[in-house]
């Protein structure tokens, strides 16, 4: 009866140690696309950031970065630990497990709250940038950021081209007679500002305003479902973890 036991046991571990070496292997893999989401979004739409009032965007993709790459680096640690069989090992992958889960909690939160004033902040920000901070000595990165924004989103002003109006851009001499600034034009040559038609301004129904607020709203759904995944994986992980870890120590014990 107690060979048949131990025999049962030895079953158990191994069948559990597969299954945890297959989990590992999806949480590698997760790791590595929550690392990509957050490298993209920094890199590719970086340009964007100097627009937002808060840092809350690029702190939740720094968070996922970090969290990214401490996933990967566990995730070599989980499979050195199930190869071994070492107890010492699996209680440390568990506490990386929980740390990285915390991690991309944190991630989320901020994401989530940022969500919830986004609207508010982009209409009183960007507005703002437009009207005071574009064109102007020292705000060189403000105006690439605008201009990028602009040329990228198909778009012309925060709500209509009509916001150009009142910029301290366009009313000074620098604009040299622009309406709006040349990056609201389908063809950007030099000067083309001065002629606000539609046929050579963008004309777009809600402005910039609509579209990067959908653009950061669709990025902060990618990033939560990303996280919510992994984070999933996680809680597999620890519960996978801890019946290994008793499973060895009856076994040896």
């Amino acid at each position: 009866m107690a060979h048949y036991k131990t025999e049962q046991d030895d079953w158990l571990i191994v069948y559990l140690k597969y299954l945890l070496f297959v989990f590992n292997f999806f949480f590698w893999v997760g790791g590595a696309a929550v690392l990509a989401v957050g490298i993209w979004t920094l890199v590719e739409k970086s340009g964007y950031l100097s627009v937002l009032a808060s840092s809350t965007f690029a702190a939740s993709a720094y968070i996922l970065i970090f969290a990214g790459a401490l996933v990967m680096v566990t995730g070599f640690l989980g499979f050195g630990a199930i190869l071994r069989e070492q107890k010492g090992c699996l209680s440390t992958y568990f506490c990386l497990l929980l740390v990285i889960f915390l991690v991309e909690l944190v991630a989320g939160v901020l994401a989530h709250v940022y969500y919830q004033r986004l609207s508010d902040e982009l209409k009183q920000h960007l507005n703002q940038t437009l009207a005071e901070n574009y064109g102007q000595p020292g705000a060189t990165q403000i105006t690439a950021s605008v201009d990028r924004l602009q040329q990228d989103f198909k778009c012309c002003g925060s709500n209509s081209s009509a916001d150009w109006q009142h910029s301290t851009y366009i009313l000074s001499r620098e604009a040299e007679g622009r309406r709006v600034p040349d990056s609201c034009c389908k063809t950007v040559v030099t000067h083309c500002g001065q002629r606000a038609h539609p046929s050579n301004i963008y004309k777009v129904e809600g402005g910039c305003l609509t579209k990067l607020e959908q653009f950061l709203a669709d990025h902060l759904l990618l990033m939560g479902a990303v996280g919510i995944g992994v984070a999933c994986l996680q809680i597999c992980g620890m519960v996978l973890t801890c019946c290994l870890h008793r499973r060895l120590q009856r076994h040896f014990y």
